[in-house]
């Protein structure tokens, strides 16, 4: 079973006087490119949750988010330092004095300088840790459900493009026996026209024809190509996550295509293996947001 790398995942929880909140969004990536963001009473955690996501989230451009609101009561309290504030009051005073400025907002303009008004932070506890731990898990489990929702969607789309790559190589062995009767016509063709026929050695002429055919025989590709595109239909039903598993099998499929066409030599052939590199090359968009 495949997942795509595009997830979103929520949880919230009432804890008494908070709520928790854990957001779990990604996109595609070829490594975990991890952004965190989380309350400061939880910064000695950080650590901990990370290994958690790179256990959930395993690939891809992810962002997680926690967050805490506290009821009013269990807000951060400030503090204001009334030795700092008078005396940035009393040099704002003496300041305009002398300027001859006749504002009256100093206080206003203290409150607003430095250290002037401090906040005391809140302390985390082992208690609301654990029940953090418990809605990560939850937003946990619905971003893995997102995830194996779209792999199901791609998984349809995959396997639809190697059965139409399929399709085109039973199509090609059907072009490929007339292609050598063709082959042998169209050079005899040339030879009796720029060459007497009593000239020709028939013995000579068919041991070259055998040498000709036999560089663009086609079997080997045939063979390679249909077991590459079974790997790739089996591996799409593995439990594991096999995207890069599946591209790596996909460079196979292309390499064997590639060949096909470099020996087809037949304009009918060619059309073909045109059609299939586009529904591979379908298959490698694909594959690039599968985890």
């Amino acid at each position: 079973m495949i997942k795509s790398m595009t997830g979103f995942g929520l949880a919230t929880r009432d804890a008494g006087n908070s709520k928790i909140t854990v957001e779990i969004k990604s996109l595609n990536s070829k490594f975990l490119e991890l952004s965190l963001k989380m309350p400061k009473a939880y910064s000695d955690k950080e650590l901990l949750l990370r290994n958690e996501c790179s256990k959930s989230i395993e690939r891809g451009k992810a962002y997680v988010a926690l967050t805490i609101e506290n009821n009013q009561s269990e807000s951060k309290t400030a503090q204001i330092d009334q030795a700092k504030l008078a005396a940035y009051y009393t040099q704002l005073q003496a300041a305009a004095a002398n300027l001859g400025d006749t504002s009256t907002n100093f206080l206003s303009l203290a409150l607003h300088l430095p250290e002037v008004i401090s906040y005391t932070d809140e302390t985390g506890s082992d208690e609301e840790w654990a029940l953090i731990l418990d809605t990560f898990q939850q937003a946990s489990r619905s971003f893995q459900q997102f995830r194996a929702d779209e792999g199901a969607v791609l998984k349809k789309d995959l396997e639809l493009r190697i059965q139409h790559i399929l399709t085109g190589l039973a199509e090609v062995e059907i072009a490929e026996k007339k292609r050598i009767p063709a082959i042998r016509e169209r050079l005899s063709t040339i030879l009796n026209e720029n060459l007497l026929k009593e000239h020709i050695d028939q013995n000579r002429f068919e041991q070259e024809l055998i040498y000709y055919i036999d560089k663009l025989d086609i079997t080997e590709e045939k063979i390679r190509l249909k077991s590459h595109a079974d790997y790739f239909l089996s591996t799409l039903n593995h439990p594991d996550a096999n995207g890069k598993k599946l591209g790596f099998i996909s460079q196979e499929i292309g390499r064997e295509i590639n060949t096909i066409g470099s020996k087809a030599n037949d304009a009918h052939m060619q059309q073909l293996v045109v059609n299939m590199k586009e529904e591979l090359e379908k298959i490698k968009e694909q594959l690039l947001n599968v985890l």
